[in-house]
């Protein structure tokens, strides 16, 4: 069963979903950004590209919306053979400044706009309504094939014309009746979305996605949730009222009073900072590395303290297995997304691979983001894809470091004694008696240093004249300056004055 935690009292909305005790995702909220997916826009299309067979539309955000063409909704119901219909072009069904509704279905990253489709979905308590997806789809989560296929013919006795639906597994057990009080419900939002998009032009939202609070009361089936804790009064009578159909289910509100925040006293903070940091050590003392790039992220599986059994390759095995729950673990908690490649500990026998690999899908299977697993490679690198929806947790928490800017490293000492040295080289026929430079705090010590290779009295004897050095300020790290030229005795004062001012 499940635990849901809502942080909403203050302006930054959190909620942590707690699996058997254990945070499992952590969602953040802030008032200046706005959730894109699942919004429906009534666009116009700008620019349509045939050789990508894509088109721009404008939704009234700075960046437009990404529309392929296997998305447009004309394109989607023509009624052709696949390989007829893949020959056509996108031309053919959109124009530029043609008007459009779509639906976001992935949030704007850096320089990318919206991804967008034309067949629109609705989410609803019990199943995903498509106003024109003309497709009954059923969870494949439900117990039995025979349960499957009795919802799939519901389906089709409830909907309409080109209408389509989901149905979700919550659905398994229920009457017919709930799933179609539902249907009538989403059927009235989509009238309304239409009635608004006839009365305004483009660019213009329809439909707006819900809060924190809707998402998680919409994506977790109330049956698999046990308790809801909330510190704000107006959502837990919001929650309440969301869960009004069922009494049992608004019992399992509860409104938190105490004064610690929330996640401090349920163990959600501690899990948090975890899931920032690059280290995470396992409890039988082995640890992953976690290295998050613009194109990837990679896990580096390592054995650290732990020495397991006399047999080498049964250590690294059970080392791998430990592995997999915490790998599984931190992909939902930071919400890695895109290409994953992980570096297990290498296992020499193929059947221990196939074990670990095999041992891995099965632990993916409790995530709700889509996963592939591509497979192990001759290195022994596992390579997988995570489905991605928003911004990730390190990206929503973390800024680039303003010193190594991402990099997570600086230069070191000597790497930037040495740099001094080329600069001060530059200037070895100067017609002055001195220079002052101006060094981090760090390489003032290394030139000081009399066993260092760069101390500032060789330098000297090198290159013919004096050379003073001022501490530059604190928050610079790597930058060398050389301040001025003059004068033994003007360049002595101004590193006096300099000293003094600090």
């Amino acid at each position: 069963m499940r635990e849901v935690i809502l942080n909403t009292i203050t302006l930054e909305k959190r909620a942590a979903i707690k699996e058997n005790g254990q945070v499992a995702e952590i969602l953040i909220e802030r008032q200046q950004e706005e959730r894109l997916v699942g919004n429906v826009y009534k666009g116009r299309v700008v620019n349509v590209l045939p050789g990508m067979q894509a088109a721009f539309v404008d939704i009234g955000r700075s960046k437009n919306g990404f529309l392929y063409r296997d998305e447009v909704l004309a394109y989607q119901q023509l009624n052709e053979e696949e390989d007829t219909k893949r020959k056509r072009n996108i031309s053919e069904f959109v124009h530029e400044g043609q008007e459009i509704i779509v639906q976001v279905t992935k949030e704007e990253f850096g320089t990318k706009g919206a991804r967008l489709t034309g067949v629109v979905s609705l989410p609803g308590k019990y199943i995903v309504y498509m106003p024109s997806g003309n497709y009954v789809g059923v969870s494949k989560k439900m117990s039995a094939e025979e349960i499957r296929e009795e919802w799939r013919r519901h389906g089709h006795d409830m909907k309409e014309a080109e209408e389509g639906m989901i149905i979700r597994t919550i659905c398994e057990g229920l009457a017919i009746d709930d799933v179609k009080e539902d249907l009538a419900y989403l059927r009235k939002d989509w009238e309304e979305i239409c009635n608004r998009g006839r009365d305004v032009k483009p660019p213009a939202v329809l439909h707006q996605e819900g809060g924190i609070v809707e998402r998680i009361i919409r994506d977790f089936p109330i049956t698999t949730i046990s308790r809801i804790l909330v510190d704000n009064p107006v959502d837990s009578q919001h929650i309440k009222h969301l869960l009004r159909h069922d009494p049992k289910d608004t019992h399992k509100v509860e409104l938190y009073k105490g004064t610690e925040n929330i996640f401090s006293v349920h163990g959600v903070e501690k899990e948090l900072e975890r899931a920032l940091r690059r280290q995470v050590w396992l409890k039988n003392g082995s640890y992953l590395m976690i290295d998050q790039t613009e194109a990837l992220t990679v896990i580096d599986v390592n054995t650290g303290r732990f020495t397991g059994s006399d047999n080498l390759q049964e250590t690294i095995k059970k080392t791998n297995i430990e592995a997999i729950k915490e790998i599984t673990k931190q992909l939902r908690l930071r919400d890695v997304s895109g290409i994953v490649i992980i570096d297990f500990i290498d296992m020499k026998n193929e059947t221990d691979q196939e074990e670990v690999l095999q041992a891995f899908k099965h632990a993916l299977r409790k995530d709700r983001t889509k996963t592939n697993v591509a497979g192990m490679t001759k290195l022994g690198l596992v390579e997988m894809t995570r489905k991605k929806v928003r911004q990730n947790l390190n990206d929503t928490l973390s800024d680039p470091c303003s010193v190594c800017v991402g990099k997570g490293t600086e230069p070191s000492a000597e790497a930037l004694a040495a740099r001094t040295d080329r600069l001060i080289h530059e200037y070895r026929f100067m017609e002055e008696e001195a220079m002052l430079l101006e060094v981090p705090a760090k390489v003032l010590s290394f030139l000081n240093d009399k066993n260092s290779h760069y101390y500032v009295h060789e330098l000297e004897k090198r290159y013919g004249f004096k050379i003073y050095l001022s501490e530059a300020l604190p928050h610079i790290h790597e930058e060398i300056h050389v301040r001025l030229l003059a004068s033994e005795e003007t360049v002595k004062e101004r590193a006096k004055k300099l000293k003094r001012s600090k």
